[in-house]
């Protein structure tokens, strides 16, 4: 008999309005370091800096929490920047030698980044009315002069153009060729060269009508604009690569492409200056690299500061990327990770002051921003308190805690203080400082943790715009490397000319794969922590304030369990140390669990409530009690095709030529038994796809979406055991009168497994449990019918919410589960979400994600969603990332589908990949390897940029402006700033004080995480864990519609359940 899908109920007026109340899409601000920097600026009247990028992305920064963001139309490089000093313009030009101005324009209130103005300088027209070759009119140095109001630009033909920058407009008859200036030169200095590109562009101080011209040649001009003339000519002979105008304009510095830098006297009038007074080569007489740019600053206590960059011998150091400061008798060579785009210093640029006085020297590398202290003997780095480089070491794993106790925070920033002292001086020493940050105190601390490849899991606060490092935590002191000697013997065989310094924090260099994080837990309310490795490492940390001297407990699981058939192929574990060891204040090892084999950690939980731990690899998982030290249990996972499990992510012999073999055998199999497999069905899903095909209903009654026929999987497949997730939940298991605490399990091929676990209960008023032994007991084993790899486990109470995290009911923290109506567990696969009940474990709702909508699940999260427009009421979602990059919200425990948001591009693997969930409906991903995109899907919990800055808008300010900028197509949502009302005492307006939106306080539900390991408000990912299956969706996808419009999806009704 033929079933028939009725009409769905429409939509209701009330849900969908609340809907509008509780969820909406932002993208609201980038946290880290911008990707492949390309330029920088600084204004020395507000305090605020631009940072330009390949990709043509415009970055200010000011205070902490001052920051917006904008777009070139264009995926230009940004090749120069310059501020209109307090104007809170800037002009930039890319490499096609456009020029761009930028203002920050008033809009109801808020303020943001636009492009104002664009200008291309014409091409010149040749003596048959051709056009000069696009090259000799590039632009290749810009300066501001005239108070900002005139821009020079110098080019590659050697010109020099002047530009109204108010409205982007070549001035008439102005422009400086190079023929004029050839005749200020004498006769036997031309001797038929040309002077070459405009190299370099400087103001005068004092004078603005006067500017310093420097040739690619060498030939230094002063030309005075007011009297059109050249007042004083520099005859240098060697290829010229910077200016720097000495502060009184009596000295000029020039550096050159042999490594030399030299300093001219200035004489106005009389005949040109033929030699300079000072030559020398600083890190001579060896053939050296050029000084690619070089700073003068005089100091007040005498002296001065010659700053520059490049110069080192090219034989010996012509690799390194250094800054040498040097001051008297005092050089030090600055030697950086990777390569240096630019660098300022913050000085007095007032024309009345006498002297520089420079107070900091901020370097922008390709990596990071280093900023040092002038002032303080020894001139020691300024930690940044944002713009820090998440990639220092690969980024390998992430996760948020959210709602951070006030006492581990304070624990651990100072354990971060202890571990680097200056950062206590940092806020004070920090030199950009430009305008204020309106936003209120979050209500909440919010933890973002991330994992890296050489073993470190580091700290960030990431309670507001500004993501500031707190605490880094390092697991390799643990264990012997193979590495360990080799910093020792370069520094002994290093001489001690040049003087090299390191700076910076940059290393993408590890001492051993193996130490790579790849899960790790923290349970905010013990300050225990769980940290898993790529070779099967398992650590139990705990928080001490005090630095400590003392042995770690090791243990060992083999999770094979003796099965016969298999041999590890790939890496050797880590070698732990022995012995008592000394450990700084902070996060320190009690306990070193290894699983055998060594493979990387896919899946840990941490309980810290019960003193258990669970870890899981491609081979299974295991679970121990970290209180007694002692194992409870193992489970291996395998199928006996898994042979790529015993081979290992650096195993040297799964070679690209098996992979390719391997691959096209599957193709094959599938292409030639994809009959053969559809015949041995269960005839249920055979009856079930022959009545999607051939459905057919009445024109009148409207029909749901069609649904897509889903293929089974294979039992097969390799890597079928892999654990994907570990849950700890107090539940009813056995019968439906007793609950107490199970662990479940699941893996890649679509099974799940609970355990009942006999856990001794503490006493009353104690902490620790008794020391008897913990006993695990299978209750319960489920296996999907398509295999399907589980992602995620929950358990729901009676009330449908999701169980409190550990300690927060024991402590008042979060209210009671309702432990007298029926549990249900939701267990989310790739491809459905389904809600069973407890303990029979039958199906009760479920939702079929890719039979719908054609995506696999590839993140999950369960939030609380706070409402906008009621202050008590919010609800308790499931926030689900596909491999297509979109976001879906579904209601708990219904599974109906709320909202669905486009959040990613598809073909960006790694982000998705690296995508983590936070408790209140926000989330973060890379979009690039040193940046994490922060959104938000709740209408309420939102964290962007809120802040104000005073500027001066001159009378002739150009009021005609292009349309906005397009916004960031990876990240960058729509970062503002509330530009403040002068009052006539040049004080922003007090009434925008109160325009933030506040953090919604701390919610009574306690929404979980389930797509981590860890406790309820952490999800865990590593940007590594990139499958088979994404690389499919990437390359593949029209296949796979095709493939997805010919089959269908269905679950058995009757699942194994095995009870004991």
């Amino acid at each position: 008999m033929m079933k028939f899908r009725f009409r769905r109920q429409g939509a209701d007026p009330q849900r969908e309005k609340l809907k509008q109340e509780l969820f909406a899409f932002h993208k609201t601000v980038e946290h880290g370091f911008p990707n492949q920097p390309s330029a920088l600026a600084f204004d020395p009247e507000l305090r605020i800096m631009a940072i330009g990028t390949r990709s043509g992305a415009v970055k200010i920064y000011g205070a902490p929490g001052v920051e917006f963001t904008g777009l070139h139309r264009d995926a230009a490089t940004v090749t120069q920047m310059h501020f209109l000093p307090g104007q809170g313009r800037l002009l930039t030009l890319l490499d096609d030698s456009s020029l761009h101005l930028w203002e920050i324009v008033h809009h109801n209130g808020c303020a943001h980044l636009e492009e104002a103005l664009s200008f291309q300088l014409p091409s010149r027209p040749g003596f048959d009315g051709a056009s000069t070759p696009s090259s000799l009119t590039r632009i290749t140095v810009v300066l501001l002069v005239a108070a900002g109001n005139t821009a020079a630009l110098g080019t590659e033909g050697g010109s020099i153009y002047f530009l109204d920058v108010t409205t982007l407009a070549l001035l008439e008859r102005q422009t400086l060729s190079p023929d004029e200036v050839l005749r200020s030169v004498p006769d036997d200095y031309r001797c038929g060269k040309a002077l070459g590109p405009v190299e370099s562009l400087q103001g005068h101080l004092r004078d603005p009508t006067k500017i310093l011209i420097g040739y690619s040649r060498g030939l230094l001009v002063i030309w005075n604009q007011a009297a059109q003339c050249v007042d004083h000519v520099f005859l240098g002979n060697q290829q010229l690569e910077s200016l720097c105008w000495g502060r009184n304009s009596g000295t000029i510095i020039s550096s050159h492409s042999d490594g030399s830098y030299a300093i001219w006297p200035v004489d106005i009038g009389g005949s040109p200056t033929l030699q300079p007074s000072v030559a020398t080569i600083p890190y001579g007489p060896f053939p050296c690299k050029a000084i690619n740019k070089i700073l003068w600053r005089n100091c007040e206590s005498g002296g001065h500061f010659i700053i520059f960059s490049g110069g080192m011998p090219r034989a010996s150091y012509g690799d390194r990327h250094c800054v040498s400061v040097l001051r008297a008798e005092t050089l030090v060579t600055l030697d950086f990770t990777s390569r240096i785009i630019d660098f300022f210093t913050v000085h007095s640029t007032r024309p009345e002051d006498e002297f520089d006085d420079p107070q900091a020297l901020a370097v922008l590398l390709e990596e990071e921003l280093v900023v040092l202290d002038l002032q303080t003997p020894g001139w020691p780095s300024v930690p940044a308190p944002y713009l820090a480089p998440l990639h220092s070491s690969a980024i390998t794993c992430s996760a948020h805690v959210a709602n951070v106790p006030a006492k581990l925070w304070a624990r651990i920033v100072s354990a971060g203080e202890q571990q680097s002292p200056q950062l206590i001086s940092s806020a004070s020493s920090w030199p950009i400082t430009g305008g204020r940050n309106l936003a209120q105190e979050p209500s909440q601390r919010g933890l973002l943790l991330t994992g890296h490849e050489d073993g470190t899991v580091r700290f960030w606060d990431a309670s507001g715009v500004a993501l500031r490092p707190l605490y880094k935590l390092s697991t390799a002191g643990l264990f012997q490397t193979d590495c360990e000697h080799t910093d020792s013997l370069g520094q002994a065989a290093e001489d001690d000319w040049p003087p090299f310094r390191k700076v910076g924090c940059f290393d993408p260099y590890s001492d051993d794969p193996r130490l790579g994080v790849q899960k790790v837990a923290l349970c905010k309310y013990t300050a225990q922590m769980v940290v898993a490795g790529t070779a099967g490492q398992v650590l139990v940390l705990e928080l001490s304030d005090v630095p400590t001297e003392q042995a770690v407990s090791v243990a060992s699981i083999d999770l094979l369990q003796d099965r016969e058939g298999f041999t590890w192929k790939g890496h050797e574990r880590l070698s732990p140390r022995t012995g008592p060891l000394p450990w700084p204040a902070g996060f320190q090892p009690r306990v070193l669990v290894q699983c055998l084999p060594p493979a990387a950690v896919t899946a840990i939980t941490l309980h810290a409530e019960w003193s258990l731990v669970a870890f899981g690899t491609s081979h299974g998982f295991g679970l121990f009690d970290y209180q007694r030290k002692s194992p409870v249990l193992a489970r291996c996972t395998l199928h006996p095709n898994d042979s790529l499990a015993m081979e290992g992510p650096l195993s040297r012999v799964k070679s690209l030529k098996k992979s390719l073999r391997q691959s096209f055998r599957r193709i094959r199999k599938s292409r030639v038994s994809g009959k053969k497999r559809m015949a041995n069905v269960n005839s249920k899903l055979q009856e079930a796809n022959a009545q999607l095909a051939e459905q057919a209903c009445p024109h009148d009654v409207e029909m749901t979406p069609v649904q897509r026929r889903i293929e089974p999987r294979s039992a097969d497949d390799s890597l079928s055991g892999v654990v994907r997730c570990l849950y700890f939940a107090d539940t009813f298991l056995r019968d439906a009168a007793h609950h107490g605490p199970t662990m479940w399990a699941g893996t890649n091929s679509g099974s799940v497994f609970a355990y009942a676990l006999e856990v001794p209960a503490a006493v009353a008023g104690g902490e620790k449990r008794p020391e008897r032994a913990v006993e695990a007991v299978l209750g319960k084993e489920v296996q999907l019918m398509h295999r399907a790899p589980v992602v995620a486990i929950a358990v729901l109470d009676g009330r449908g919410r999701p169980l409190p995290e550990p300690y927060e009911a024991s402590r008042d923290l979060a209210q009671a589960p309702d432990m007298q109506g029926g549990h249900a567990v939701l267990i989310a696969s790739e491809e459905q979400f389904k809600v069973f009940t407890l303990p029979k474990v039958s199906a009760k709702t479920k939702f079929k994600l890719t039979a719908h909508e054609g995506c696999r699940v590839r993140k999950v999260a369960l939030a609380t969603f706070a409402s906008v427009a009621c202050e008590d009421y919010a609800e308790t979602c499931l926030a689900c990332l596909t491999n297509l990059g979109d976001v879906h919200v579904f209601s708990v425990p219904g599974l109906r589908p709320q909202v669905q948001y486009s959040c990613i591009r598809k073909e960006d693997i790694s982000g998705i990949a690296s995508c983590v969930f936070t408790r209140h409906g926000q989330g973060f991903y890379l979009i690039s390897p040193s940046e994490f995109e922060r959104f938000s899907l709740s209408a309420r919990n939102i964290t962007e940029p809120l802040c104000s800055l005073d500027i001066s808008w001159p009378r002739d300010a150009t009021r005609a402006r292009v349309q906005e900028s397009p916004k960031l197509s990876q990240a960058n949502g729509n970062p503002s700033i509330i530009l403040a009302p002068q009052s006539r005492d040049g004080s922003p307006d007090p009434a925008l004080k109160g325009a933030d939106t506040p953090e919604p306080p701390e919610s009574t539900l306690s929404p979980m995480s389930i797509d981590s390991a860890t406790s309820a408000d952490t999800t865990l990912d590593t940007t590594g864990d990139v499958t088979v299956e994404d690389v499919k969706d990437f390359l593949g996808s029209e296949e796979s519609e095709r493939n997805l419009r010919n089959l269908t999806e269905d679950e058995a009704p009757t699942c194994t359940i095995l009870i004991k």
